[in-house]
């Protein structure tokens, strides 16, 4: 398995949002990001994981509620990975999956789009 601190996975976590283009950043709403080191114990490989309610189903009823949680797992990424480039477009990928996620897009679209 490859090695990396934590500091500087959630840097690439950092880096990888910081991609995303300011168009979309400004209208991301009630969402919080964190790096876990592993997700649940059912689903070992898994290396993101959104949690919430998409901006496309929110309605009036949304007010109040706690922010979306996207995730990102650093083990299962750092052993899908062969090198620290691999581990850095890979952050970047699941990054840009969850966030589009947040945004109401399906997982079938993002594998089309090649964000899968």
């Amino acid at each position: 398995m490859l090695e990396m601190t934590r500091d500087a996975f959630e840097e690439l976590v950092s880096e990888a949002l910081d991609k995303i283009p300011p168009e979309l950043t400004r209208v991301m709403d009630n969402v919080a990001v964190f790096v876990e080191d592993e997700p649940a114990a059912g689903d070992p490989e898994l290396l993101g994981l959104y949690e919430g309610t998409p901006l496309t189903e929110r309605g009036e009823w949304y007010a109040g509620v706690l922010p979306d949680r996207i995730t990102i797992y650093m083990g299962p990424t750092l052993r899908f990975c062969e090198t620290k480039e691999e581990v850095v477009h890979e952050v970047a990928v699941t990054v840009v999956h969850e966030v589009a996620h947040h945004f109401g897009i399906e997982d079938a679209r993002l594998h089309e789009l090649g964000w899968g």
